[in-house]
This record gives structure tokens, sequence and C-alpha cells, in this order.
């Protein structure tokens, strides 16, 4: 199938389908004219491409991740992806524990700064003079 079939069962951008293959996450063969071909199993390829990337890896870890479904009965290969995986989920829980710590120090400055509202409108109290 050319790109723009491809594009049109994924869901995918036919311009996300040229960065795919220009990061070695997607084969095609060309035509005498050029034009990308795709095999069938390209839709599920793109499919798994997609959940990787939703699970927050970047192209450079797929492209480590994929060579497990490209030859599922190497062991090697499987560890090497487990490895990967792992290292990207202690990357993810780094990445958490950073947003929980901003969010933190967030919520002390909205604390203080509602305060500082609070202490603006109130009016303050009117001094009388001693008798």
């Amino acid at each position: 199938m050319r790109i723009g079939e491809l594009s049109r069962r994924t869901g995918v951008s036919a311009r996300s389908l040229r960065y795919y293959e220009e990061q070695g996450l997607l084969a095609s063969s060309r035509s005498g004219a050029g034009q990308r071909h795709y095999s069938d199993g390209a839709v599920q390829r793109v499919s798994l491409i997609r959940q990787l990337f939703d699970a927050g890896m970047s192209s450079r870890v797929i492209a480590t991740v994929l060579p497990c479904v490209d030859v599922p009965g190497d062991l090697d290969v499987a560890e090497e992806t487990f490895t990967a995986m792992m290292r990207e989920r202690d990357r993810i829980d780094a990445d958490i524990a950073h947003l929980i710590e901003t969010r933190d120090a967030l919520d002390v400055l909205i604390r203080a700064n509602s305060r500082h509202r609070a202490e603006l409108s109130t009016p303050p109290e009117p001094v009388t003079p001693p008798p």
C-alpha cells in the first residue's frame, strides 16, 4: 500500500510515517517512480510504534525495543528490550518524582500568595485616638 493508504488506515499522518522511516522504525520499498510502498503488516507496526510513543518512549528507545518484535525468539534481544523498557520506566519514575517536587514547591507559593491576597483584601482596622 502507498503512504496515503497507510496514513488513512492508521490515523497517522504521512509526515509521521516518513519520520518513522527516517528513524528506522518502519520500512518501505520504493517503486520505480520513487513512491513508498508498505506491506499489510505495516498497519500493525505503526500501531505498535504509536503505543510505544504513547508510553513516553523516544524514537531512539523505540528503535531498541522493536527488534524484540522482529526477532521474537532471540533471548538476547528479549533481554535487551526488557532492559531498555526498565530504563524508560525508571526515567519516567524520576520525571514523576521531579514533577511532584515541583508541584509541592508551587503549592507553597500558592499558599503564600493566598495569604497575601487575603491580607490585601482585608481593610485595616481604624485606629481610634486615645481619649
